[in-house]
């Protein structure tokens, strides 16, 4: 569970890395979309 939150990049071969990364919260891209509005939407 540990390994699944952090940063890791695999090395495959000839220049190509496997990057895993944490997901974000859903709650923090919610309150990110909420304070930058889109152009275009209502106000």
């Amino acid at each position: 569970m540990a390994e699944d939150k952090l940063y890791q990049a695999e090395y495959v071969g000839s220049g190509t890395f496997i990057i895993s990364k944490p997901k974000r919260n859903k709650r923090k891209t919610h309150a990110q979309r909420v304070k930058n509005p889109k152009r275009g939407m209502r106000k």
